[in-house]
């Protein structure tokens, strides 16, 4: 070991115990620059203010907006504020609410349910023109929260080697993976997932552009089976462009090793790539697409009366309005559609 280690503990609790600690310690800084943060922000102070010399009422503003990611024990030592003060300050604010204060809220809840419920407060903040303390606040207090993942077992398609896989086209010599695209049409990714109601089950299979993560053309159907995954890049083969010869990349479910879907990628000049056996991480892109959809669309959402032709028809509309109009922050909160119409690359 080197002399820099010699002082360190053998014991593993010990080093457990500091550990926790230190992360406490972090913890702490966070929360007192929030406050600072929050001063400036909800208050509109000057960056030199105390925050225990604030008023009950300014406290208990910057206490409501920081509840969405601290504990209240936490928070009133480093404001200064007692809680049955922070009560009564809330209680008189909650009364007393300003009509900007008002509007503000309005707009919050529109723009909520505006997203269907699917987004949080960076995304609400860009929709309106209201503060993001002031967006938090206002979530916390009226409990809008966006929907959040649930385990689930994952659908699976493999079938055992029924053609010749080809390489993982993803994967550098050192192993790592890259699911980034400079242009559109340079890398797709595909694969099916599963969604259970209580009608039935129902399956999507969407091609999806890595450029900007649109999905380019999707199947809903009741069968997982190769005509659902050929009618799907069918679809994105109408995104084509001369010259375009993009890589298709799959894990090696059944539907990618059959003849027809073979064919099809051979004629219009699609190179194939597929993950690993049994390595989800070698397709994470998509995996992390179906999260997204399972957790704005799908989980929380009680599905007892509707019938496979309805969710279907449901679920389709989602999809379009994900690919024109949901806000994507790596796009500068632009949908797909919006965001490949500012570069003139759709009419």
């Amino acid at each position: 070991m080197s002399k820099e280690y010699d002082d360190l503990p053998d014991d593993v609790e010990v080093l457990q115990d500091m550990l926790r600690e230190a992360k406490m310690q972090l913890r702490r800084v966070q929360l007192e620059l929030d406050v600072r943060q929050a001063t400036l922000e909800i208050v509109k102070k000057d960056q030199g203010a105390d925050p225990e010399l604030l008023t009950n009422e300014e406290k208990a503003a910057m206490v409501e907006a920081l509840r969405a990611e601290y504990r209240l024990c936490g928070i009133l030592p480093v404001v200064g504020m007692a809680k049955s003060s922070c009560e009564c300050a809330r209680n008189a604010r909650a009364e007393g609410e300003t009509e900007e204060r008002a509007a503000a809220r309005k707009a919050v809840i529109e723009a909520f349910k505006a997203g269907g419920g699917t987004y949080g407060y960076r995304r609400i903040t860009v929709m309106v023109d209201v503060g993001e303390w002031t967006v938090r606040d206002i979530m916390r207090d009226e409990g809008l929260a966006a929907r959040s993942a649930k385990k689930r077992r994952r659908y699976g398609s493999y079938e055992g080697e029924i053609t010749e896989a080809p390489e993982n086209l993803l994967r550098d010599e050192r192993g790592r993976r890259h699911f980034h695209a400079g242009e559109p049409n340079e890398l797709w990714i595909t694969d099916v997932t599963e969604f259970r109601i209580p009608a039935g089950k129902v399956y999507l299979s969407p091609i999806v552009d890595c450029f900007d993560g649109m999905p380019l053309s999707w199947s809903i159907s009741t069968s997982p089976d190769a005509e659902m995954a050929d009618s799907s890049l069918l679809g994105a083969c109408k995104w084509l462009g001369e010259g375009d010869h993009p890589k298709i990349h799959s894990d090696r479910g059944c539907y990618y090793r059959w003849p027809g879907w073979i064919r099809i990628c051979d004629e219009n000049g699609l190179v194939r790539s597929m993950s690993r056996k049994g390595c989800s991480p070698d397709n994470a892109r998509c995996e992390g697409f179906f999260g997204r959809l399972k957790i704005e669309f799908f989980y929380g959402c009680d599905w007892a009366g509707v019938t496979i032709e309805e969710f279907m028809g449901m679920f389709d509309a989602y999809l379009r309005w994900y690919r024109d109009v949901r806000l994507k922050s790596e796009l500068d909160y632009r949908s797909p559609m919006q965001y490949r119409g500012d570069l003139g690359l759709v009419a």
